[in-house]
């Protein structure tokens, strides 16, 4: 076997980020988007008032807009899109004002298809050309008027600082700033000993952490790779990560998004089994009587290989990230996850569970010892290899930091790998350019679109391609409104949200979180 440096060096090349169709002509509302979605105006009365009417219990439907866009907006020299959705559509469409209703561009629409993943029949305007700062809506002759949106320069950043502080705001053990986290500031939670399930009298210290659902609970598995995935985005895109997000460690000298990953490792650490190097799956919540979670005791469950695994995985990758910042923690950090792949290893075979291949990626990363490259070598024997690098997330990842690593590595294994990623993502932008919303997919869960885009980036940082930045991009502005139901899944601002659809945002969703904080972060670049 030829042995190489295989190291793909961290180098930012990036350039600026390339329903109801009305049966009468005219707009759903005829006062810009902001009315969109206003509900039939109410008639006058005109019957008998003396004669009793009956049967008039009721609901009016709301009115949505059969143009979708991003509620959120559009940067301003980025590729922008907005999808038609009408069985008949006219030939162009117009960008109009908010505040004066004047059109202020026209442009064609395109790609009049059926989309074959919803059943509708769909058109896309585009207009990159158009690039005014400013607040607008789309219109067009048939169709009617889409929500608002905004073009500016720096229009994702408030969300992407949203995503990034949701951690701080979720923190568990310390009492939460409403100067940084507003009406979210809470004293502090679970801050007194848990005990050990199944071990009568044995407490636990588990302060720390994130809250990973509404009952408060703290998950090491989900911890694990949320670390794992704001590790990985970190070290993609350095540039899209300040040290001024609003969190009390900003302004220390060290990205806040890596102070964020050292508050959940702190944790992380707490729930590794001093005895046998096993982490402890949960630290959950009881159940309490008054409804308030944050004062309820917590029992602490057993070990759990699944999160040993993963454990030794993201704690191995943050030992190598955090090293400049903190090299007695990051070592600590580091032998933590030694112990605990061995506890794995003592209690499940390494080709059991994909999550060794991961591991051992990260830890040969991490110190290139011979014993974690063997396990490497028996998962890259495996004929069904490339198909696992598409379908399995640990193998993914595992290879990702293999191909990422300063430890010699086989050159030809290090090429295969890369025709393994161009492949998948081809598949990806192509699925995505055949869809009526641009997308690679249309699920209301967004976990395998998040995925799908968390490999577009990873692929785009090593082999630059402006049209995966595009396809990333769309991707966003479907989950912020450019989608069959014109629903803003991200943010609660705007004026079609998740909040008021009864529907959960991706923000509330710690690990989606993560990924999407992956994802936008190759748009601030």
């Amino acid at each position: 076997m030829v042995l190489h440096n295989c190291h793909l060096e961290i180098i930012s090349k990036r350039i600026p980020a390339a329903g109801l169709s009305l049966l009468l002509m005219g707009s759903v509302a005829g006062c810009g988007a902001s009315s969109a979605e206003n509900a039939a105006e109410i008639v006058e009365n005109t019957l008998n008032t003396t004669t009793p009417v009956q049967n008039l219990d009721y609901e009016v439907k709301t009115q949505k807009p059969s143009i979708f866009v991003d509620q959120v907006g559009y940067s301003t020299d980025s590729d922008k899109s907005v999808v038609f959705c009408a069985k008949e559509l006219p030939a162009e469409f117009e960008i109009r004002d908010l505040d004066s209703g004047e059109t202020v561009f026209s442009g064609e629409i395109i790609k009049k298809n059926m989309d074959k993943e919803s059943g509708l029949y769909t058109g896309v305007g585009k207009f990159n050309e158009f690039t005014s700062p400013g607040s607008y809506y789309v219109y067009a002759d048939l169709v009617g008027e889409s929500y608002s949106f905004s073009i500016s320069d720096d229009v994702y950043d408030e969300t992407f600082n949203d995503a990034c502080r949701k951690y701080y705001i979720n923190r568990c053990g310390i009492a939460i700033s409403q100067t940084f986290a507003g009406d979210n500031g809470h004293s502090a939670c679970h801050t007194t000993v848990a005990r050990l399930q199944d071990a009568d009298g044995v407490t636990l210290d588990v302060t720390g952490g994130w809250h990973m659902d509404e009952r408060a609970d703290r998950d090491t598995y989900l911890g694990s790779k949320i670390i794992e995935n704001l590790l990985l985005a970190y070290e993609m895109n350095p540039e899209a990560f300040g040290d001024d997000e609003g969190i009390p460690e900003s302004g220390n000298e060290i990205p806040d998004v890596l102070d964020e990953a050292r508050y959940g490792a702190e944790w992380l650490l707490k729930m590794q089994d001093e005895k046998t190097g096993g982490v402890y799956a949960l630290a959950r919540t009881e159940d309490s009587a008054t409804g308030d979670y944050f004062a309820a005791p917590v029992v602490v469950t057993p070990v759990s290989m699944e999160a040993t695994i993963n454990f030794a995985a993201s704690m191995a990758q943050f030992s190598y990230i955090y090293q400049q910042y903190d090299e007695e923690f990051a070592t600590a950090a580091l032998k933590a996850a030694d112990r605990a792949f061995e506890c794995f290893l003592n209690n499940q075979d390494a080709m059991d569970n994909s999550a060794s291949f991961k591991a051992a990626s990260h830890l040969y990363r991490a110190t290139g010892n011979i014993k974690y490259s063997e396990i490497l070598d028996k998962y890259f024997s495996l004929d069904d290899f490339g198909e696992r690098f598409s379908s399995d997330e640990n193998i993914f990842m595992g290879a990702v930091t293999y191909l990422s690593t300063s430890q010699q590595v086989d050159k030809d294994r290090c090429d295969e790998l890369i025709k393994f990623l161009m492949k998948r993502s081809e598949a990806i932008a192509k699925t995505s350019n055949e869809s009526g919303f641009l997308v690679c997919d249309q699920a209301d869960d967004a976990s395998h679109l998040l995925d799908d885009m968390r490999c577009l980036t990873v692929t785009n940082h090593i082999i630059y391609n402006h049209e995966y930045t595009t396809i990333i991009e769309n991707h966003l502005h479907y989950m912020m409104g450019m989608n069959p139901d014109g629903i803003n899944y991200v943010t609660d601002d705007t004026e079609n949200t998740y909040d008021n659809n009864g529907k959960m945002g991706i923000m509330n969703d710690p690990l989606k979180d993560a990924l999407l904080i992956f994802m936008m972060s190759v748009l601030k670049i």
